[in-house]
């Protein structure tokens, strides 16, 4: 009986997790807020996130369209508030400040233009939910636009290094002059101008995309 029990938990444990959530959970923080006792998670929210001015980070509410997003195309959204000490001579502002981190969108055994636009369709809903919820700089992931692929030192993946001004970058400007944002886009550069050197370069994109 005993037996059956734990076999009936393994079955349960791995229907639970085939759709890539822990037990139906988007999250860590979301499974350990909804499980944990209010104080008890503060607590861990501490030791997991860290202070802020020597205060616990707040959550920052999100415009309803940026959630709808977040739920159609999901990804997950969070936004905190962090604050600073206070100036003596400048009066304090907001910045708000968007960090994307994205997986690939296809195999990465598909065509390499493939890949690489279908990674541009999968930002597409994230750079339009930090842009409607105001954020002012948004910063991209390391080679963002190809398959994490340094680890395996294999010279194929060099091929979707691109000029620094390339499809990248040109993807990226409609949305820097969309949404008046400061972007930052890391890529693989392939340097034209200097018999093709290959760089990790981080490229700046202002408000009017140039």
């Amino acid at each position: 009986m005993e037996r059956n029990q734990e076999e009936n938990y393994h079955v349960e444990e791995i229907s639970t997790s085939k759709d890539g959530s822990i037990f139906g959970y988007g999250s860590l923080h979301h499974l350990l807020s909804a499980n944990l006792k209010p104080h008890l998670f503060k607590e861990v929210s501490r030791l997991l996130l860290g202070m802020n001015c020597g205060r616990a980070l707040e959550h920052v509410d999100l415009p309803e369209f940026a959630k709808a997003l977040s739920s159609e195309h999901d990804f997950d959204l969070q936004a905190f508030c962090f604050g600073a000490d206070k100036e003596l001579l400048r009066q304090p502002r907001v910045v708000r400040v968007g960090l994307i981190q994205n997986s690939i969108a296809l195999p990465t055994t598909a065509p390499f233009l493939d890949q690489k636009r279908a990674i541009f369709q999968k930002l597409k809903p994230m750079i339009d939910a930090a842009g409607s919820s105001g954020v002012n700089i948004l910063c991209l992931q390391e080679a963002w636009m190809m398959p994490f692929a340094f680890c395996t030192r294999e010279k194929r993946w060099c091929e979707f290094a691109e000029h620094v001004d390339g499809e990248s970058t040109q993807f990226l400007q409609e949305y820097a002059r969309k949404y008046n944002m400061v972007i930052i886009s890391p890529i693989l550069e392939r340097d034209v101008n200097h018999g093709e050197t290959l760089w990790n370069t981080a490229i700046k994109l202002e408000i009017m995309g140039t």
